[in-house]
């Protein structure tokens, strides 16, 4: 069985090789039908920081193809998949647990730390979809204030850290603001931090970054773990798929806190991930658009005398405190999704990069 997993994935990349990246258009997913699956709704979907352009060529052809095995469970592929990053992140096959999503990987992280009642530490804004399990488990939020650059407060949340404090979040580069961590201050942060409380580094946006990962880190820190995703820059995030990475004994307390360890992904989601981290190709084209894409909307902000944040991210942060239009009026108008208000003081939003054509329609539908 596994020989004949090993064909069909071989199979698929000789299959699909020949296809050619140069012009990603033809392969993107537009968010026309994302509401109705109807290729008649033309609203562009600007608020979930998906990657316009994927799935891959070889992540669908490899979806397709699984369902010829999905009559079996993901035990053998999922191996393999383990294996496959445990090379790409230089660690062992025991340093990394998957999940439906990182999601999931901040679910367990809060659960972990919920068993002994106490705090946990969150810049704001930042990501914070799971906070409120947080604070039913029991734990008592402590945010802190972003600096005025819209950075994390490395120093001030390490002198928030309390003595019941369980855990500290780290969304690097963070969203809602795109804005990056400098990586020694951040190093230098985690190595006093992890003296008292577990530190959870979320990396989904990091490979739209030259920076390096903080995965290796985590093998001999105990209090550090390393939450990753395929939902951004592999286009995968309607398949939940991500994964920690965290030292051996981190890593059996979370799978504790699961019924089946490695259990919740499909084989489809699988294999699409297996293909993926073959297509560098495709990778590094999405990171080239996405780069082109947010360059010009940045420039196009920026003439219309709109503050951006500078972005390290498929997103962009910006003030609308210079504008004199009903922003979200006009974005409805021109059938744009977009997010909300993160900061009412100063208006801050934030848009979702998608193709340059979208961008463009964008930049139209505000001016």
């Amino acid at each position: 069985m596994e020989s004949n997993r090993r064909l069909w994935l071989k199979q698929i990349g000789l299959g699909v090789a020949g296809i050619g990246l140069a012009n990603l258009q033809p392969f993107a997913l537009p968010t026309q039908g994302f509401a109705k699956f109807s290729p008649n709704d033309l609203t562009i979907k600007l608020s979930s920081n998906e990657n316009p352009y994927g799935p891959s060529p070889l992540a669908r052809a490899a979806m397709i193809e699984s369902i010829n095995i999905s009559n079996r469970y993901n035990w053998q592929l999922t191996t393999e998949l383990v294996q496959t990053l445990s090379k790409k992140n230089n660690v062992n096959t025991n340093n990394i647990l998957m999940g439906a999503g990182s999601t999931e990987m901040l679910d367990l992280v809060t659960r972990l730390s919920a068993l002994k009642k106490g705090s946990f530490i969150i810049a704001d804004p930042s990501y914070n979809y799971w906070t409120d399990t947080a604070e039913k488990l029991g734990l008592t939020k402590i945010t802190v204030p972003l600096t005025a650059d819209k950075k994390l407060n490395l120093d001030a949340m390490l002198k928030a850290i309390k003595a019941d404090t369980k855990l500290i979040y780290i969304c690097n580069p963070n969203n809602p603001t795109g804005s990056i961590c400098d990586r020694d201050q951040l190093v230098k942060f985690i190595k006093e931090a992890t003296k008292k409380t577990i530190v959870l580094v979320d990396e989904a946006y990091i490979d739209f970054t030259e920076q390096q990962s903080l995965s290796a880190l985590a093998i001999e820190n105990k209090n550090l773990i390393v939450a990753k995703t395929f939902s951004k820059i592999y286009g995968l995030a309607g398949a939940r798929i991500g994964y920690a990475i965290a030292n051996v004994k981190t890593i059996e307390q979370l799978s504790e806190l699961k019924s089946w360890s490695n259990g919740s992904i499909s084989i489809a989601s699988t294999a699409a991930a297996l293909a993926s981290l073959k297509d560098e190709k495709f990778t590094s084209e999405t990171y080239s658009l996405n780069q082109k894409a947010r360059q010009f909307t940045t420039d196009q902000l920026k003439k219309l005398n709109l503050v951006c944040i500078p972005s390290n991210t498929n997103f962009l942060y910006f003030s609308l405190a210079n504008y004199k239009k009903d922003y979200f009026e006009q974005l409805k108008t021109n059938n744009i999704i977009g997010t909300k208000i993160y900061e009412e003081q100063g208006k801050w939003t934030r848009i979702t990069v998608g193709t340059m054509q979208e961008m463009q329609k964008f930049i139209s539908a505000i001016v």
